[in-house]
């Protein structure tokens, strides 16, 4: 009875295919597994979230690994970056000056990249010795030379060589600008504007030598041969290298008062001093994204359209006496967060879900692989050009790593 009573153990043998599938089995592989990466990690990262006190998420995730639990590469691969990458123009100035443009699809750190070659390593020409003769103004010699240094030149730099410390001013590494500017007595204040410089195509005439009879005076240049000989650009007699803007002040002059002095410009670059910098200045901001959570209508639309000072907003006739709030210029966002302020900044009266309502109407977010970047030059380079010259040495430093690592 015992025997019978007692359950018979029954032994399930596991094959070798059920062995292997268990081996290989990944939830990930099921069809009804969503793929890619849930949308709160895609917003991440790939967006900046603007919060009422700050913004969160503002790291850029670089690690190639950081989702391989859920099958996302995240390496960065040649391939997707020349699909992705863009650049926009969006606008440039009247007098061509400012170019404004949207570049896609790349990191924070290579946009900074680009905005600091901007800053510092293009060449420009600019005064780097001024030979005073004589200067009767209240302006010092030293503040007025420094002055002649921040004048920038309308001059092609690829045209020059740099000039060394073991190399004597020529044609090919110098221009050299003159000024001789004097008020009557008699006559009122005389402004001395960077109109009066005359270049120089043949050198100095400032002696810095006399010699014999018989040789000619040394000056402080040692031209070889006219520098409208040496420049076709230059040859015709209307064309001439000059200041990029002629109403930039230098001085003003007294009843009496002289000016005289001479000017040399060499090649350089920002990051030896600013008076090189190519650009007045080159920044970049993200791109802004501004989302309306819910439906914003009437009384509550018309204090948002107010809230902002920038105009992102607008009204939306709905008929029936019904409006809503939409946004209408998003890339005006300067991220001031009036929109997401308790009651868009107004003194609240209640607690709890009226507060909350106020701060949920708007989400605030940035782009973070979309830069709208700006770039205002000095004048001695139009925008378009100093952006392919970046990019040029930006190719050259990637060359140099590559070729340093293999």
């Amino acid at each position: 009875m015992a025997t019978e009573e007692r359950k018979e153990e029954v032994k399930r043998i596991v094959t070798e295919e059920e062995k292997t599938f268990a081996k290989n089995f990944n939830i990930m592989d099921l069809p009804d597994i969503p793929t890619g990466l849930p949308p709160h990690l895609q917003l991440q990262r790939t967006r900046v979230l603007c919060k009422e006190d700050a913004p969160t998420h503002t790291a850029s995730v670089a690690y190639s690994g950081a989702y391989n639990g859920v099958k996302v590469d995240n390496s960065v691969r040649l391939e997707n970056f020349s699909e992705n990458f863009k650049v926009d123009v969006i606008k440039i100035s009247e007098d061509g000056m400012e170019l404004t443009f949207d570049m896609i699809g790349i990191d924070a750190a290579i946009a900074n990249a680009f905005r600091r070659i901007l800053l510092a390593e293009l060449p420009t020409m600019a005064f780097e010795k001024v030979f005073i003769a004589n200067n009767t103004s209240i302006v010092q010699d030293e503040v007025l030379a420094q002055r002649m240094g921040l004048v920038p030149i309308a001059a092609d730099p690829k045209l020059f060589k740099y000039l060394s410390e073991n190399d004597q001013p020529n044609e090919k590494n110098t221009i050299v600008f003159k000024l001789h500017a004097k008020c009557a007595k008699g006559e009122g204040r005389k402004k001395v504007l960077t109109k009066e410089l005359v270049w120089l195509p043949n050198g100095s005439e400032l002696v810095k030598e006399s010699g014999d009879s018989n040789s000619k005076p040394k000056t402080y240049t040692s031209f070889s041969r006219s520098q409208k000989e040496s420049f076709p650009e230059f040859a015709p007699v209307d064309k001439s290298i000059t200041p990029s803007y002629p109403d930039i002040l230098i001085a003003k002059l007294g009843p009496g008062q002289e000016i005289e002095l001479e000017a040399h410009a060499v090649k350089g670059i920002g990051k030896t001093h600013a008076k090189w910098s190519p650009v007045a200045t080159a920044w970049y901001r993200m791109l802004p994204e501004v989302i309306l959570l819910r439906e914003v209508e009437d009384e509550d639309a018309e204090r948002l359209v107010q809230a902002c000072p920038m105009n992102v907003f607008d009204i939306e006739d709905m008929g029936n006496g019904r409006k809503r709030a939409t946004v209408a210029r998003p890339r005006d966002c300067t991220l001031c967060r009036q929109c997401v302020r308790e009651n868009y900044g107004e003194e609240v009266k209640g607690e709890g879900k009226q507060r909350k309502e106020w701060i949920e109407n708007v989400a605030l977010r940035r782009v973070k692989n979309h830069f709208i970047f700006k770039i205002e030059s000095t004048g001695s380079l139009p925008p378009d050009v100093l952006f392919t010259e970046a990019v040029k040495i930006l190719e050259d430093k990637c060359e140099r790593v590559i070729a340093n690592l293999s």
